[in-house]
C-alpha cells in the first residue's frame, strides 16, 4: 500500500536554475568573462555546483584555482538560496493533494544540507515535509540506494511502500537499487542528449499534475 511520495530537489521539486544561473554570471561578469545562458545552465544543475562552474569557466576540477571558484560559487549560493526558486509549476497542488490523501513526503537530494534545510524552510516547506535526506546524513549518496531506505526507514514504511520522483538517471537507479517504484521526470533539467526512456523508470511525467494522477491511480489499485 502506498504511504509516501519521496522527491529529487533541483528539477523534480524545485525550480532552482535561475538562482544558479544568477550566482554564476555574478562571478563571470566580476570577471569580464562571458555570461552564461539559463538554458546552458539548467541543463546542468542536476549534476551539482561542480557542472555548472565547468560550465562557465571552462575548467575541470584538476584546474589551478577551480576549487577557490567552487568555494565562491557556493558561498555565493547560499547567500542567493531562493531569490527566484519556486516550485515547478503545478507542484504546489500536488503536494496539497498528497496531504489531502493521508500521504507522506519528503525529500532525497544530493544536495548538501546546508542549502537543502534553508532552501525548504524559506519556502516554508519545511514544517510540511517529512525526511529531509542530504548527502550529510549517510555514507553512500544516490545512485546507491542508501538515503533513500534511511527516509523510508524514518518514515517506518517499507521501501515498496513509497514511491520516487527524479529527474536524473541516478535517481532512478537509486529507486531501482532500493525497491522503490520510480517516476521520472521530463519536465526537470535533463540535458539534450539524454534518453529518458532508457532509465527504465515505472513511469514518465512531462510536468508535475501527473504526477498526482498516478499516485491518484495507484491508490485507487490499493483500495480495489
Amino acid at each position: 500500500m502506498l504511504k509516501a511520495v519521496l522527491f529529487d530537489l533541483d528539477g523534480t521539486l524545485l525550480d532552482t536554475a535561475s538562482d544558479f544561473t544568477t550566482v554564476l554570471n555574478s562571478m563571470l561578469a566580476a570577471r569580464d568573462l562571458p555570461l552564461q545562458n539559463y538554458e546552458a545552465v539548467r541543463q546542468n544543475v542536476s549534476n551539482g555546483a561542480r557542472a555548472v562552474i565547468k560550465l562557465g569557466f571552462s575548467q575541470d576540477e584538476n584546474t589551478p584555482g577551480f576549487a577557490e571558484l567552487l568555494t565562491e560559487f557556493l558561498d555565493r549560493y547560499a547567500d542567493n538560496l531562493a531569490d527566484h526558486t519556486t516550485l515547478f509549476p503545478g507542484m504546489a497542488k500536488v503536494l496539497e493533494d498528497l496531504e489531502c490523501w493521508g500521504l507522506k513526503w519528503g525529500v532525497v537530494t544530493n544536495k548538501p544540507a546546508r542549502f537543502t534545510l534553508p532552501l525548504l524552510a524559506t519556502l516554508n516547506l519545511d514544517k510540511r515535509c517529512g525526511p529531509a535526506i542530504c548527502p550529510d546524513h549517510v555514507s553512500r549518496r544516490k545512485p546507491d540506494p542508501e538515503p533513500l531506505l534511511l527516509a523510508c526507514e524514518q518514515l517506518d514504511i517499507e521501501p515498496e511502500q513509497a514511491i520516487y520522483v527524479g529527474d536524473h538517471v541516478r535517481d532512478i537507479e537509486a529507486g531501482r537499487a532500493a525497491a522503490m517504484p520510480t517516476i521520472a521526470c521530463r519536465y526537470g533539467y535533463i540535458s539534450s542528449d539524454e534518453d529518458i526512456a532508457s532509465w527504465q523508470a515505472d513511469y514518465i511525467v512531462d510536468q508535475p499534475a501527473e504526477l498526482a494522477d498516478i499516485v491518484a491511480a495507484l491508490l485507487a489499485n490499493d483500495i480495489a
